[in-house]
């Protein structure tokens, strides 16, 4: 309502009322853009059969929260917030199942209008300093969709992940330089690899860098050490792999482009020119 022709905003807090869904909220934004007072096409709109029971109260609180054209809507913040709460609840309810914290957000969110002037002061400060947490109680931790899980071999034992990235899959780092005195140091090394490869529910991807950046070096050194791939993956195991490259090594074995037919600019230049 502070702002009818936000579009984003608009598209969100019409599928609010139940009923109305991504292609009506689209119809109605599309009626009120096209008219000169958002009000009346909003009046005007026919609402799906599912929407009739909840539209005329979310027509009524659209129309009551609309600032006022002479004294802005200073007299009547934060009377506004409180309106649009009291509509907003019922629908916190249907919607998420932790509408109890979402609640006392809301009520927090409340006490804080008192320190503003108007909506607009209110709504902008809002937006450029949005809250970082809410004031959910204690509970166990969520973690975003594209994190990731660092371990070693040893503690991935008993573990299992969707995908899992092996790092340094060479010689020298599995086994380990220091590993490979005895045969039976190199069977462990070979059972740590075993362990490490089937981690992997889905996707397991072996990582063989080409080369290793070394640090300690003369100035004329060239900075890096070549690797190879790990001796418990013999080149008769590669049909069991699908090999990929990086976007550098891909084109550093690509045919070389061949020259194009030489052209004699001045040759040409006389034969037009004399």
């Amino acid at each position: 309502a502070h702002n009818p022709r936000s579009r984003l905003a608009g598209f969100r807090v019409a599928q609010l009322v139940p009923g109305i869904g991504p292609a009506s909220a689209k119809r109605l934004l599309d009626a009120m853009a096209g008219a000169p007072e958002p009000l009346v096409a909003l009046r005007a709109f026919k609402p799906p059969p599912a929407a009739k029971a909840d539209w005329a109260e979310f027509c009524a609180v659209y129309e009551a929260l609309l600032p006022s054209q002479a004294a802005g809507d200073v007299g009547t913040w934060p009377a506004d917030f409180d309106q649009a709460k009291r509509w907003y609840l019922p629908r916190l309810e249907q919607l998420y199942d932790d509408h109890t914290a979402r609640r006392i957000d809301l009520d927090q969110l409340g006490q804080l209008t008192g320190g503003y002037p108007s909506r607009e002061r209110f709504l902008t400060e809002l937006t450029l300093d949005p809250p970082d947490a809410t004031s959910a109680e204690s509970g166990a931790p969520h973690r975003d969709e594209d994190y990731v899980i660092l371990s070693t071999i040893h503690s991935a034992k008993g573990q299992e992940w969707k995908a899992v990235f092996m790092l340094n899959v060479v010689d020298g780092c599995i086994p380990a330089d220091l590993a490979t005195g005895s045969r039976e140091d190199i069977d462990e090394e070979r059972r740590l690899l075993y362990v490490a490869m089937t981690r992997a529910k889905d996707h397991l991807h072996v990582m063989v860098p080409q080369r290793f950046y070394v640090t300690q070096q003369g100035s004329g050194g060239d900075r890096h050490v070549y690797g190879a791939r790990t001796r418990f993956i013999p080149a008769a195991l590669e049909p069991l792999f699908e090999l990929t490259a990086s976007e550098a090594v891909a084109r550093a074995h690509e045919p070389l482009a061949q020259p194009g037919k030489t052209i004699d600019l001045a040759a040409r230049a006389r034969s037009r020119w004399g």
